[in-house]
């Protein structure tokens, strides 16, 4: 059982597996409410906008609305995306999109955004963002296939197609970054806001 280092509980508006892992490791005492948005609507409306702006949009639209049904407590909404080639890519929708992604990052750089919000009674009252870069190396179609034998469907949530905690990682030849960021969120800086208000032992 972790440690609870915390004064209250918050809300995280996800179901993401590696999230809720890096709360719990950290000591964070939290409950999951996913947000009930269409994401890739959102996107849509953003267009070209820049993708570190793109992530910061989704996790302020993911926190808001769970806050305003709960607004007693601190919500949190977390997002990342992959960009590479300055082509944005989200969640694979089937194996075969996995493979064609795969496919598209072999020998190219990834860089990983990803963002956090804090919200409280529907008002988003802070975000933080961070990136990494991943530079993927060639990726043959014996080892695509592979892979995705032995990780699909577990990585269908994932961008990027991987799991750095598992296989994903021999997607890789280096890796620029913040552990934490790659696995799906800037928790140092979650953290350190947390504490600002009071949410945190100190």
């Amino acid at each position: 059982m972790s440690v609870s280092l915390s004064r209250e509980e918050v809300i995280l508006a996800s179901n993401s597996a590696s999230r809720r892992a890096m709360l719990e490791q950290a000591g964070v005492a939290f409950r999951s409410i996913p947000a009930d948005i269409d994401e890739r609507a959102i996107e849509e409306e953003l267009g070209a906008s820049d993708p570190a702006e793109v992530a910061q949009v989704l996790a302020a639209a993911k926190a808001a609305p769970v806050s305003i049904d709960h607004p007693e407590q601190w919500v949190l909404g977390s997002d990342s995306l992959v960009e590479v080639d300055g082509q944005r890519f989200d969640k694979p929708q089937s194996r075969e999109q996995a493979a064609e992604h795969l496919r598209f990052f072999s020998g190219k750089v990834m860089t990983l955004h990803s963002a956090a919000s804090l919200a409280r009674g529907g008002k988003i009252d802070r975000m933080t963002s961070d990136f990494a870069r991943l530079a993927v190396r060639e990726l043959s179609e014996d080892f695509i296939s592979s892979y995705l034998d032995a990780e699909w469907p577990a990585v269908a949530g994932c961008v990027g197609v991987f799991r750095i905690e598992a296989a994903g990682v021999q997607l890789f030849e280096s890796i620029r970054g913040d552990q934490f960021t790659v696995l799906g969120m800037p928790l140092l800086g979650v953290l350190d806001a947390l504490r600002e208000r009071g949410v945190l032992l100190a």
